[in-house]
């Protein structure tokens, strides 16, 4: 390994500036990569390993960063929830990445963020989760619930004038967050809480009949009646066979599903799921050239025409970017200094417009809805501007008077009754 002056420090110190502000960049710039390589959630996370590989191997033929090749190291933390935490120490401490783009799960996110904060180190998480978190030491570039959920609620609303809704999840914090923020978010727009059937199955749930006779039940008065799904995995193909077996299409009860992309539909067959709807801040079939280019680009990195894109990847490539020229800005590839740097980072989405870092460390992104295709693909049936994140819903009494700013503030958790910084832990 090789010590480089960066240019920000060498012009610094000609200037006369104090020492304190010159900064070395260790060559070469490290980026861990903490994606799950085996186990249950492989046939998720293995592809953004890649899409990672992909963006380094492009910065590299790009000049690097500050003078330096850019080198990935990749860990397998298994699908084991503990092993995120051990395997974040190990990439810090070890191997001294001087960034982190990982996980999937929100109880992974959990495990890691202790060790992420203990440690100073910088994590970018790229899927759509709960919200109801704001670390210092992560940028969350996934959909927050009002980037996702919400709009999906409010499509079934106003849109496709749905009645009664049946909230399906799988039994982890992420569903059973999202599905709390939206009980309330139904009943503040005149649902009743009669009309809003809940339920909680595990990994890799079977056997659907019961549950699928319920929400039939919802709709036996003639009531409109639409599906808001936060099943994860291999979970979705008994759910959709159970509703196609039951005589149940799109066009008499329609599902939105929240965790069913581009990746899951090409292991499905989907004469079962033609015409339901997903929502996302990104489709493959977004029709824009920035889209087409990074498609090719995939392509060609992976050696595989077949293979598609998805909303996790474009989150990776957004925040790869964001970083990347946050170390630029700021001269060093420091944590702090990087932080600092990232505030009103923007980078062109690959469905147009311009996503926006904010100092809630959420993006402003916008919001897709998308109805399946016979081959797998999304018709894009509604797209917004681009939405902010929110780190603290407005729909729960408890985070509603809370507010994420770490840029002038310096608190994730800034209570505006009392005026006061609530510790981050407390939140774990």
């Amino acid at each position: 390994m090789t010590t480089r002056l960066t240019l920000t420090a060498a012009v610094a110190l000609i200037a006369g500036a104090a020492p304190a502000l010159a900064q070395e960049t260790a060559c070469p710039i490290k980026v861990g990569v903490l994606h799950s390589l085996s186990g249950t959630m492989a046939i998720s996370e293995t592809t953004l390993k890649d899409t990672v590989l992909m963006l380094v191997e492009q910065q590299n033929e790009a000049g690097g960063l500050l003078g330096c090749d850019i080198e990935a190291v990749v860990v397998d933390p298994a699908s084991d929830w503990p092993l995120f935490a051990e395997k974040a120490r190990e990439l810090l401490t070890v191997h001294e990445v001087d960034v982190i783009f990982g996980n999937w799960t929100s109880v992974s996110r959990k495990s890691v963020l202790p060790v992420i904060e203990e440690l100073n180190g910088l994590l970018f998480y790229p899927v759509q989760y709960e919200g109801e978190e704001s670390s210092k030491n992560v940028f969350y570039t996934g959909a927050a619930p009002n980037q996702q959920a919400i709009p999906a609620v409010d499509y079934y609303l106003e849109e496709l004038g749905i009645e009664k809704f049946a909230l399906l999840g799988t039994d982890y914090v992420y569903p059973r967050t999202t599905n709390n923020i939206l009980e309330q978010y139904l009943k503040d727009n005149g649902i009743a809480e009669e009309d809003i059937f809940v339920n909680y199955t595990p990994f890799g749930h079977s056997d659907w009949s019961t549950i699928v006779a319920d929400v039939q039940e919802l709709a036996a008065d003639g009531s409109l009646v639409g599906v808001v799904s936060t099943i994860n995995g291999d979970a979705n193909v008994g759910f959709y066979k159970e509703l196609a077996a039951s005589g149940i299409d799109a066009a008499d009860i329609p599902v939105v599903a929240f965790s069913v992309g581009e990746e899951e539909l090409s292991g499905f067959d989907t004469a079962n799921l033609e015409g339901h709807l997903a929502a996302w801040n990104y489709f493959m079939s977004a029709d824009t050239p920035e889209n087409a280019e990074f498609i090719a680009t995939w392509h060609e990195f992976i050696g595989d025409e077949s293979r598609v894109t998805n909303d996790p990847m474009e989150a990776h490539y957004i925040g790869f970017n964001m970083w990347a020229n946050a170390v630029e800005a700021a001269g060093t590839t420091d944590v702090d200094a990087v932080r600092d740097a990232m505030y009103g980072q923007e980078f062109p989405n690959l469905t147009g417009g311009t996503a926006v870092m904010n100092a809630n460390h959420h993006l402003s992104k916008p919001v897709l809805i998308g109805e399946i295709r016979a081959d797998g693909q999304f018709d894009i049936i509604s797209q917004t501007e681009e939405v902010p994140g929110d780190a603290w819903t407005d729909y729960l009494p408890d985070s509603a008077v809370l507010v994420s700013d770490w840029q002038e503030l310096g608190c994730g958790m800034y209570n505006t009754e009392t005026e006061t910084c609530v510790q981050i832990e407390s939140n774990y």
